[in-house]
């Protein structure tokens, strides 16, 4: 991607969010995916590809929690017992859509990353790892996230390191619902790490 490409992606992604009010998703957005292109550089053969999934991966905050599965339902998209219980985790798959058809996305390792950013999966890439780790440590909440340290301690060893790291804390620390992709996604981890 070039500068010219890369600021006209930013741009639209600017004008879809804040014309929905969702200036603080705007930035949450730019900053994941600049992180995510940072520690792509490290571990992918395309960062570039890393940064476009971090700019798109919460492109679906246009929809309130209370519409994602109404939204879900009416773009096809198939849902877990899970997300019906805990329809914040919808919007992961809602962004893909929305990349895929309002943005003209069609790099499935891209579409991939967004689609498993909050609750990563089995047979998982090095780029759905890398905007899983950047989401969770750029997070969009106000302050430190708690599990950081840990969490850049294990990111040194590795992506996966980290990857277990976070879902593990996730797992001990009153997880509302669990994902059937992130348990898959914990237990090839434990695996590859074992």
């Amino acid at each position: 991607m070039t500068k010219f490409q890369q600021d006209e992606l930013q741009q639209l992604i600017k004008n879809f969010l804040f014309e929905q009010n969702c200036i603080e998703t705007y930035h949450h957005c730019i900053s994941v995916g600049d992180y995510a292109f940072e520690l792509g550089k490290r571990y992918l053969e395309n960062p570039e590809q890393a940064r476009i999934a971090g700019y798109l991966h919460d492109i679906s905050a246009i929809y309130p929690n209370d519409q994602r599965i109404a939204v879900a339902n009416k773009m096809g998209i198939t849902l877990y017992e899970e997300e019906l219980e805990f329809p914040l985790i919808i919007h992961q798959k809602i962004s893909k859509e929305i990349a895929l058809n309002e943005f003209n996305i069609t790099d499935e390792a891209i579409l991939s990353a967004i689609e498993c950013h909050t609750t990563l999966k089995g047979q998982y890439t090095d780029l759905d790892l890398v905007l899983f780790i950047a989401d969770k440590i750029k997070w969009d909440q106000v302050g430190e996230p708690p599990y950081l340290v840990g969490l850049m301690e294990a990111l040194d060893k590795s992506l996966e390191n980290a990857a277990y790291y976070y879902v593990d804390y996730l797992l001990n620390h009153n997880i509302k619902v669990i994902h059937p992709w992130l348990w898959e996604a914990y237990l090839e981890l434990k695996h590859d790490l074992g």
